[in-house]
Parts: structure tokens; C-alpha cells; sequence
């Protein structure tokens, strides 16, 4: 890590969970937390007890004190307080997904594109040391062409309280796809390089969140019921990239069917799975050395905290004037293949993505 001359005036927009996960975080860099924003009174009094720093209801005050800024809000909100941002050339640790739809999340692009202040979204698996050790290998060459992805975040039993802002579409633009899946649409591009996605044909589905007789063992937040629930809680898809690349998606806050984190790298030399969760890493290979066989080797690494590791290459970025790892324009792809996604299930066809990873 860069440690920077002059510790960076650092702030936090949205004073929940994430908000908080971030600024626990922060005490391992070299920057300085003015305080947090919020709109709700409770959310700030309990921020400012908890770090005894400013608390403020308007993040217009806060970014008179700030170099830098987290903003951890609910989707909708993520236009207003990054373009602010941007226009004052703060810099950006935005967390996924870019914005709840695929126009606010151009727009914040476009803002982003004209600013000095470096941006980065925060899809912190891409900083996981499995993930580490599989594009080191990509690079090498010993995987050969990575030719297609499987990737898998599914959960059993995972909906969130049903009412809170993660299962109202008109905050959050969608469910599982939306919260799980930008996740995994954007490592799996990650470790394919990035190629443009052209066309996208999947099915959303909402087959227990709306039901009244869902059944859990644990929900995060307060269940207010099938009511208060209108986005989709699984999704299956299937994306079509250049070359000929290709990425088959499975995400779903709840199923019939065990949990799966898997994901398997198809490459032309050897292929690698991995837990997304665990960072359980195994490499598949053939060799014709000695005689005919096939191997499988499995890795150990060492666990390492994505979120602490997200906010070094941050802070890094910051320090040395460059790219913070997560372009915005990387992201702005992710937000167009979700929302082709979801077309594709309204229409029953396949959406062509003109243009969707051109940067």
C-alpha cells in the first residue's frame, strides 16, 4: 500500500451497516474520518457516539471538510451524492451497484468522466486472494483462453426483511439480480478481461418473497410481510460476450436447493474453481507427461479482508493520481447487462447490448 503524504479528509454517506463496515476498516489507512452523513437523526446519533466525530444532515456540509467521501446509501441516492461529489472533484468509494437504473447510472458516469476526483465502485471480491491467485495464473498463461464462466451466489433461505429498501424496487431497482448478482456479473467479466458483452437472454423470478407462508430460520432486518416485497428473489441468465466468451449466471436470495458460492473458470489450459465465500481454490488440468491424467491441485490462502484490501487500492489511487482498480465505466457495463436481464425476462427474448463495455 501507498501511504499518503497527507492523511486524506475522509467521510462517510450513509450511516448504515455498510457504512459503518467501511469506516471500522479505515483506521488501518492513512486517513483521517471528519464524520458521516445521514438524513435520519437516529442513524447519526448512534454514528456519532459510537466514533465521537461530526455528524451531519446535509452532505453539502460535509463535503466542505472532505478530500474523500463512501457513500454507502440505498441505490436510489446514489446519483445525487456522487455527482455532488464529482462536481467538487471529491473523490468516490461508491458502493455497487452504480445506481438503481441503468439511465442514473449513466449519468453518474458521464459526471464522473469530467471530474479530477478519482472514482471506484465497490465490488470488493476482486480484491479476494483466491481471485488474486487466478488472474496472476490468467496472466501467465498457464489457464490458456478463458473462454466461459459458471458463476453462482445462491442462498437457500435469504431474503432480506421484507420492507426494508432492498426489496422495494422503486429504491433499489431490483432484487437478488441487482444486490447478488452485479457481483458476480462483474468478476466474472473481471476475470475474463473484460471483453464487450453483446447480448444477454435471462428469466427473474419472484417465487418466495411474495409468499406468505415463506419460511426462514433468519432474516436480516424486520419482515413486514409479502407486501412490502415486489422485486424479483432469483434470477437465471445467460451472457454472450466478444470472442465468443461467455458467462452462465445462477443468484438467488432463496431456493429449494443447497447454497452454492462456486465459481469455475473455463480456460483452453486448466481451469479453476472457487468459493466466493470460503476462498476454497482448486486448479483442473491434463497432461499426456509420464502418461495420460488428469489432475486436480487444491490451493490454500490465506483469508484476507476484501473490504480493508478495497479501501487500500482506494487510498492508493488517491496517492498516486491514478486508476482505482473498479472504473466506473466497468461498472456502468455491469448496470447495462442487469438491465438487459431484466428486459429479456419481460420480453421473453434476448436483448442485444450495443455498445455495453465500450470504454
Amino acid at each position: 500500500m501507498t501511504v499518503p503524504s497527507t492523511p486524506v479528509r475522509t467521510g462517510i454517506v450513509g450511516l448504515g451497516n455498510i457504512g459503518h463496515h467501511h469506516v471500522e476498516r479505515l483506521v488501518e489507512q492513512n486517513a483521517t474520518l471528519v464524520g458521516g452523513m445521514d438524513v435520519s437523526a437516529e442513524a447519526r446519533q448512534q454514528f456519532a457516539r459510537r466514533y465521537d466525530v461530526d455528524v451531519y444532515e446535509d452532505h453539502h456540509a460535509l463535503y466542505d471538510d472532505v478530500d474523500a467521501v463512501i457513500i454507502t446509501t440505498p441505490n436510489r441516492f446514489h446519483e445525487e451524492y456522487a455527482i455532488d461529489a464529482f462536481e467538487r472533484n471529491i473523490h468516490v468509494l461508491l458502493e455497487k451497484p452504480l445506481a438503481h437504473t441503468v439511465e442514473s447510472a449513466e449519468r453518474i458516469a458521464a459526471t464522473a468522466a469530467d471530474s479530477d476526483g478519482v472514482c471506484m465502485v465497490g465490488f470488493n471480491n476482486r480484491f479476494l486472494n483466491a481471485v488474486k491467485l487466478i488472474t496472476d495464473r490468467i496472466e501467465r498463461g498457464e489457464l490458456g483462453d478463458i473462454t466461459h464462466i459458471e458463476a453462482n451466489y445462491v442462498r437457500r433461505r435469504g431474503v432480506p426483511g421484507r420492507g426494508s429498501w432492498f426489496t422495494r424496487r422503486e429504491i433499489s431497482g431490483g432484487g437478488a439480480l441487482i444486490d447478488l448478482g452485479v457481483h458476480a456479473i462483474d468478476l466474472s467479466l473481471y476475470l475474463l478481461g473484460y471483453p464487450d458483452a453483446e447480448e444477454v437472454s435471462g428469466i427473474t423470478r419472484s417465487e418466495f418473497g411474495s409468499r406468505e407462508d415463506y419460511t426462514y430460520l433468519e432474516m436480516w432486518g424486520e419482515d413486514a410481510g409479502p407486501e412490502a416485497f415486489d422485486v424479483d428473489d432469483s434470477a437465471s441468465a445467460f451472457i454472450r460476450c466478444a470472442g465468443d466468451r461467455t458467462v452462465s449466471l445462477e443468484v438467488a436470495w432463496a431456493t429449494n436447493r443447497p447454497p452454492t458460492h462456486e465459481f469455475v473458470v473455463r480456460g483452453t489450459e486448466a481451469a479453476a474453481t472457487f468459493d466466493l465465500l470460503s476462498g476454497d481454490l482448486s486448479i483442473h488440468s491434463a497432461s499426456a507427461d509420464g502418461t495420460d491424467h488428469l489432475a486436480d491441485t487444491t490451493i490454500e490462502t490465506r483469508e484476507n479482508d476484501t473490504h480493508a484490501d478495497e479501501q487500500a487500492a482506494f487510498f492508493d489511487a488517491i496517492a498516486e493520481g491514478g486508476d482505482a482498480g473498479s472504473s466506473v465505466a466497468e461498472a456502468l457495463t455491469v448496470q447495462r447487462i442487469v438491465d438487459g436481464i431484466y428486459r429479456s425476462s419481460e420480453t421473453g427474448r434476448a436483448v442485444t447490448l450495443d455498445g455495453a463495455g465500450k470504454h
